[in-house]
């Protein structure tokens, strides 16, 4: 099973992510569940580096099965703006294939 958890700052802001484990929904190589919340994941990284330009601190496992994803301190509010919504995007993405295959993936919030 894909575990994510999301972690919130006192305003309710995602400050940091992480995802472990691997779905098991069908062979490597052809697991959909696995492929979907992964794109999603490294989609909204990119995304953080190329459109709100910060360099998020990342932690990524030697196996393929774990990555942390944690913001730096941010001061501007454009830049925030556009980090809330990258990250609720992908909050979202994966609350979607977990209402449909929640059997292989889970989402947590702290």
């Amino acid at each position: 099973m894909i575990r994510v958890e999301f972690n919130r700052t006192d305003a309710g802001k995602i400050q940091s992510f992480s995802m472990s484990g691997h779905a098991e929904f069908d062979d490597s190589g052809k697991d959909l569940v696995c492929a979907g919340a992964s794109a999603v994941a490294f989609g909204a990284v990119n995304s953080l580096f190329e459109n709100a330009q910060i360099e998020p601190i990342i932690d990524l496992g030697q196996d393929g099965g774990y990555l942390a994803v944690e913001l730096p301190l941010l001061e501007d509010e454009m830049t925030m703006l556009k980090v809330e919504i990258i990250l609720e995007t992908l909050r979202t993405s994966l609350e979607t294939i977990e209402k449909d295959y929640g059997q292989y993936i889970k989402i947590s919030y702290n």
